[in-house]
This record gives C-alpha cells, structure tokens and sequence, in this order.
C-alpha cells in the first residue's frame, strides 16, 4: 500500500513540530526517517499512524483518504521502541491480542488464530518460546515478539519507532540485517524512524532526512551519502571535516590548493564551506611539489581496520580527521609529531550565502 504525505503541520503550543512536509513512499518499500531529537520524524509517523493529527494537510493510503480515518481502521501496524508488550501475558497471547479483540464478525476462530500465531512465531525464529512471558525474555526477543504481534493483524504499513534503539550495539546490528531480510520475504510498505545514521544507510531503500521539521533531503543511502543536498545532511551523516574556502571562477580556493568546481559555481566569487570525508583525505610525509595541506599529527587511533588521525593544521585551530589503512600507515611510518601533507579528494563545496538562505 502506498502512503502520499501532503502538506502535513503540526505545532504543539508555540512549537512547530511539523512544517509542510510532502512524502510519497511507495507499496513495498523500506523508508527511513532519520533526523535528530525533536526533528519531526516520531510526530509524523504517529500521524500516519492516526496517533496523532495533523493540523492542516492529508494523509492518503493507496489514493484513498485517511487522515480523519481511525487507527483501527488504517490497517497499520505499529512497534514501539519500549516494546509495550503485556508482562502479565504469555508470547503466544501477546502475538494473538490484536486477533481476539477484532469485532466477532472479523475476528478468526480460536483454531486461525493458533495456526497464525504459530506460523508468525516460526517466522521471527521464536516459536519455541510462545509459553514464555515477556520478562523472561531478551530485549532482542521481545522486539522481535513485538513486530510478531505488529503482523498479526495483517498489516498493509508497517510503522517502526527507534525499533532498536533500546538494544546494545550487537543486538542492534543483528537484528538490523534481520529486519532487512524480514521485509525481502514479506514486502510490507514499512516507514521506520531513527537517529542512527548507520541503520538508515544499511536497512532502508531510502532516506528522508529530516531538521527542525522540515525534510531536508530524500534518496536511496547511496544518494543521500554520496551527494548530500546541504550541509546539514553532511554533517549528519557520518564525520566530516569543513573548511573555509572561497570560490572564483570555477575554482575552490583552500590555502594552497585549488579544486575545479561543478559549472554553477563558475561565475560565483563568494565565500564558502568546503566538507571532506575522513577517508577521502590523502595524507603525505612529502609534498612533492604540489600544493598541500600542512599539519601536525596530533593523535594517532590505530584500532580496527583503519586507522584514524587526528591532525592540527599549520596556523589554523580546527583539528582535521582522516582515515587510511592500516598498510598506508605502516607505510608513511607516522608517529605523534609527524609532519604530514594533506590533499582532499570529494570535495563538496556549499557557498555561504545559500546556507544563509537556507
């Protein structure tokens, strides 16, 4: 089932939670809002929901008109971050709730609702814990309970809210890659809300960013990664370093360095910020004659595959970061101290009059 989100606001007391925000998701795709606390992105899933109304805007599902339509009526499934599983309730009887408590025209027999719960408990990989009551259980296994009793219902969206966020590191990053396999098999229009910029990029099929109720970018996590749509998006996707520059003639001046822009800067001469991934920072122990860059290695983060550098450029106060494998950095023989080149590769480049604007 599609979802058209059109003009949607909501303001709660002199707060504006929501400031015309239009989204389509189409039936059977995986979207993610991800945005930083208070940005919107819990309000407007509510509002799909019904939880919530707006105050001016529509919702449609499938083309119909839902806005003023019931919770009960939308068909919609909903997993709270907390879970909101019944304690007093075994697994089997938490699946089976939204199923007993249909009207007795729509509800199914007692023998249905057995084989449904059962088939929706194989298929969360817990069917050997229905007689279990919630406490009893890991947070991993009661999220997983919680989508189980989300399906019952048979749902036409799915609406997941921070679904993992209560969960340690691991656990997330399991279930994660069990939730993208979990809607490959069912394909339910499923929109899940988060501020790990992590989950997004490995769950969704696209990313709507959102800031200060407002949608600032929407596009696969290739998309929204590789080309950002503004500096916000940048920063909130993943470290990145900035730099002042300015721009003159298809050219984006940092120091020394020069780089050809894209052809709407061509005639601009204007200050600007200048934003490089940590990986995409190539470091030097010699300048060898092209313009670089100068700095100091402050710190040195040798755990993992890569190896991370903290870098305090020559008369300038913001630390540079950059990232290179752990053979590059065997090979540059660096140390606490070291006198290092740098040379940014990627650049994206945002004036600042048009972020002023923005």
């Amino acid at each position: 089932m599609s979802i058209e989100i059109r003009n949607i606001k909501k303001e709660f007391g002199s707060f504006t939670a929501l400031n015309n925000v239009n989204l389509d998701v189409p039936s059977g795709e995986l979207v993610a809002l991800l945005g930083p606390s208070g940005c919107g992105k819990t309000t407007l899933l509510r509002i799909i929901a019904g939880l919530e109304s707006p105050d001016t805007g529509s919702i449609h599902f499938h083309g119909q008109e839902a806005t003023d339509r019931d919770v009960r009526e939308r068909q919609v499934g909903f997993v709270f971050q907390h879970y909101a599983l019944f304690r007093h309730m075994t697994v089997f009887e938490n699946v089976a709730f939204g199923l007993r408590v249909r009207p007795k025209k729509t509800r199914p027999t007692e023998a249905e609702i057995h084989r449904r719960v059962h088939q929706l408990l194989e298929l969360v990989q817990l069917d050997w814990l229905a007689d279990r009551y919630p406490p009893q259980l890991s947070g991993g296994q009661r999220q997983r309970i919680a989508l189980a009793r989300a399906l019952a219902v048979e749902p036409k969206v799915l609406l997941l809210d921070e679904p993992f966020g209560a969960l340690d590191a691991k656990v997330r990053k399991d279930l994660r890659r069990w939730l993208r396999r979990l809607h490959d098999e069912l394909h339910i229009t499923s929109v899940f809300v988060t501020h790990d910029q992590e989950e997004a990029l490995e769950v969704a099929d696209r990313i709507v960013v959102m800031n200060q109720g407002k949608i600032e970018q929407i596009g696969t996590p290739q998309d929204v990664y590789d080309n950002p749509a503004s500096p916000f998006v940048y920063k909130f996707l993943g470290n990145v370093n900035q730099f002042h520059s300015r721009v003159n003639e298809g050219q984006a001046h940092i120091g020394d360095i020069s780089l050809t822009l894209n052809a709407h800067h061509s005639t601009q001469n204007s200050n600007a910020l200048a934003y490089v991934r940590p990986h995409d920072i190539d470091v030097y122990t010699e300048q060898n004659g092209q313009p670089a860059l100068q700095a100091i290695v402050s710190y040195i983060h040798a755990a993992g595959p890569l190896v991370r550098l903290e870098l305090q450029p020559i008369n300038e106060t913001d630390t540079i970061e950059a990232e290179i494998t752990r053979e590059r950095f065997r090979e540059l023989a660096l140390n606490q101290g070291s006198h290092v080149y740098l040379k940014p590769r990627n650049v994206q480049v945002f004036l600042e009059s048009a972020i002023t604007q923005s």
